[in-house]
């Protein structure tokens, strides 16, 4: 009976752990702004992040958008906006921000691996929307 109990703790106890490293795997991480970046863009990204991981979607929408009002070629606040775009249904608009980020970074580990982007990738590259001077799915480390 001991065993049994032991053993029935053990199955609970693992179980219980396992299921907030999948959830944190599945979560989508928003990208910060690199060292460089004007003080106001970084900012706008900041509050944008904090606003996105609160489900705050309009109001992060704002602030990747004065991110990229500020400094028009940042590409993680494209990505960022691409994120939140795909979360408020506007894929259209979320497909064109994944193809900016793409474009305006391209060995961005994180901007072309992510789930998001792969599953916009074939539309990317079958439209010609990539910049001609970077390689599709390119390899470089950022």
């Amino acid at each position: 009976m001991n065993k049994l109990l032991v053993a029935l703790c053990c199955v609970l106890l693992t179980a219980g752990c396992a299921g907030p490293e999948k959830q944190a795997a599945k979560a989508v991480l928003t990208l910060k702004a690199p060292s460089g970046t004007p003080a106001a863009a970084v900012m706008a990204v900041e509050e944008g992040n904090k606003l996105f991981a609160q489900g705050q979607w309009e109001q992060a929408k704002a602030q990747y958008e004065a991110a990229i009002k500020v400094q028009p070629d940042l590409a993680e606040a494209h990505y960022d906006l691409a994120l939140t775009l795909e979360r408020l249904g506007n894929k259209k608009e979320a497909t064109a921000h994944y193809k900016e980020a793409a474009n305006l970074a391209p060995g961005n580990q994180v901007i072309w691996s992510s789930p998001p982007f792969r599953k916009y990738g074939n539309q990317v590259e079958k439209s010609g929307l990539l910049s001609k001077d970077k390689a599709f799915m390119d390899p470089k480390p950022y």
